[in-house]
């Protein structure tokens, strides 16, 4: 078994101005923490390479790609959506993020028993086919998945979201496609303020009250997901890793701690050694309350170990 983690010095270059949740120094918690933890001496690293329009274009639409790069600022920063601002190093960043998940898909096909974790930013599990929101630019774990699909020829993907806000922009990307299961939990009646239950076969979705404690949130998961995974047989588990659920993050009022995202690795891991010879990619998405985020990335890589 062996865990990679992918990053790139540019993903801490992007910046969303002084007072946004969303900054670099989200990154450095967590490489704070797999220092302190010792993890830093277990993992192997390397850098992302950045992703090309080619690649881009199975997830968003060739209009919105080109617009991005069209739009990108020089100086100064522009808006792409009331949350979501670029500036000169943005679409760097975003392009390595993306570039992360293709290099870690194409990482851990090559044999079995392979995880990887990228530990990137911007986000992306907001963004649909045409437009940014949420602080995403490009759909990270999209962009995977549809890269696994049309590279390596694999006719199963499953994407499992546990972020606290609904996945919007990878339901938009994914929905209809019975080669991807998408699993998503969030809080209710939260950002992006879109509840209603997908007609798609493919999505299962579970929304979870305001102050959901954990055994609520693991009981959940144990009844919706695991089964219509187990049943799916995937042959490579994407996941959309967002540790904004966690009791101090204030961007929403889950109850979780750092146990719960150990548990929700090794129910991943467990289905991947089943169905994937053990692989498994996961992609940092939301978490903003910055020693809780280290803490629990540092929870779900021992978890899958």
């Amino acid at each position: 078994m062996a865990i990679t983690l992918f990053s790139h010095a540019n993903c801490y270059r992007h910046l969303a101005g002084d007072d946004h949740p969303e900054q670099p120094a989200r990154l450095s918690a967590i490489n704070d923490q797999l220092i302190r933890s010792g993890l830093e001496f277990v993992l192997q690293q390397r850098d992302a390479s950045p992703a090309v329009k080619q690649q881009l274009y199975r997830a968003h639409s060739q209009l919105y790609v080109d617009e991005i790069y069209a739009k990108a600022p020089t100086e100064g920063y522009i808006w792409l959506d009331p949350d979501t601002q670029m500036m000169r190093h943005s679409l760097d960043a975003a392009l390595h993020a993306a570039g992360a998940g293709i290099d870690a898909v194409d990482l851990v096909l090559k044999q079995s028993d392979q995880q990887a974790f990228c530990s990137v930013r911007p986000p992306g599990h907001h963004a649909t086919r045409d437009q940014a929101m949420g602080f995403c630019i490009f759909n990270n774990v999209a962009i995977a998945a549809l890269h696994a699909l049309s590279q390596h020829g694999l006719e199963r993907v499953a994407i499992v979201d546990f972020d606290v806000h609904h996945g919007n922009g990878t339901e938009d990307i994914v929905s209809g496609d019975e080669r991807i299961l998408f699993c998503s939990s969030f809080q209710s009646a939260l950002y992006p303020y879109r509840d209603l239950q997908s007609g798609a076969a493919n999505v299962e979705n579970l929304p979870l009250p305001a102050l959901c404690k954990p055994a609520q949130w693991r009981e959940q998961i144990q009844h919706q997901w695991l089964p219509r995974l187990n049943a799916f047989k995937p042959q490579l588990i994407l996941v959309s890793a967002g540790f904004d659920g966690h009791r101090e993050d204030d961007m929403a009022q889950f109850l979780l701690v750092e146990d719960d995202y150990h548990w929700i690795a090794r129910q991943l891991k467990q289905l991947a050694d089943q169905h994937c010879q053990g692989r498994l990619v996961a992609m940092l998405e939301g978490g903003y309350a910055l020693s809780a985020l280290g803490r629990s990335v540092v929870a779900f890589l021992k978890g899958l170990m």
